[in-house]
């Protein structure tokens, strides 16, 4: 053979080889996905509510104070005790009033449901908290500790400053025993450079702050999330 010959036979494309090797690369690689494919759990679907599944898993580490209902039927995180609140307690839950901002009050308390629905506990808790307060809407979806519950947001005009004091009432009921947390404070139109940052219907700066603990609380016999 001609050195010619030869030279143009190594200097010709390898297109087996080529092939050969894409098709190989193509095969470990769909073996690769499907074996990653069947080593992932698909999560679970909720229909929330009523169904809201779990927290993320893992046990979250707590750095606020947690009340105990002293039969142990509930428990629920509360802000610290420091420059910015002032913390109360009673046998029922907790009393937490800011002394900064615009101020307000966050209750988180247990009470015995004696057959009402979340509803008609939260309204028979404005009627006697605040009678002369008007409804302004309902939450939509609301829950306490995770658990399906009803909320309202309503008005309330005092009387000795003439100013209007927004309430925000959420409660469930389980086993018997109805949680409730109620945020209250003045009512402040929120907008551009004034609240949350985002559009909230909220309007009072104490419900900032409310979320992180109305589900915080748990009824006796929930597990640890």
């Amino acid at each position: 053979m001609s050195a010619t010959a030869r030279l143009r036979r190594i200097l010709s494309p390898r297109y087996f080889l080529i092939l050969g090797l894409w098709v190989a690369g193509m095969i470990v690689t769909l073996v690769v996905l499907m074996t990653i494919d069947s080593r992932v759990v698909d999560a679970p679907i909720y229909l929330c509510p009523p169904d809201c599944g779990r927290p993320p898993t893992g046990l979250p580490v707590s750095n606020t104070p947690q009340f105990v209902a002293a039969d142990d039927s509930f428990s629920v995180g509360y802000p610290g005790e420091g420059p910015a609140f002032t913390i109360t307690t009673d046998a029922n839950g907790v009393t937490a009033r800011s002394n900064v901002g615009d101020g307000g009050t966050l209750r988180l308390f247990g009470t015995p449901a004696g057959g009402r629905e979340a509803r008609q506990v939260v309204e028979e808790f404005m009627a006697d908290a605040f009678p002369d307060s008007v409804v302004s809407y309902e939450i939509p979806n609301a829950t306490v500790g995770y658990h399906p519950g009803y909320g309202m947001v309503a008005d309330f005009m005092t009387r000795k400053r003439a100013e209007t004091i927004r309430v925000i009432a959420i409660s469930a009921v389980k086993n018997g025993l109805a949680l409730v947390a109620v945020a209250e404070g003045p009512y402040l139109q929120f907008g551009p450079g004034v609240g949350p940052g985002p559009p909230s219907p909220a309007n009072v700066q104490i419900a900032q702050i409310m979320g992180r603990y109305l589900d915080s609380f748990m009824w006796r016999g929930d597990p640890p999330r």
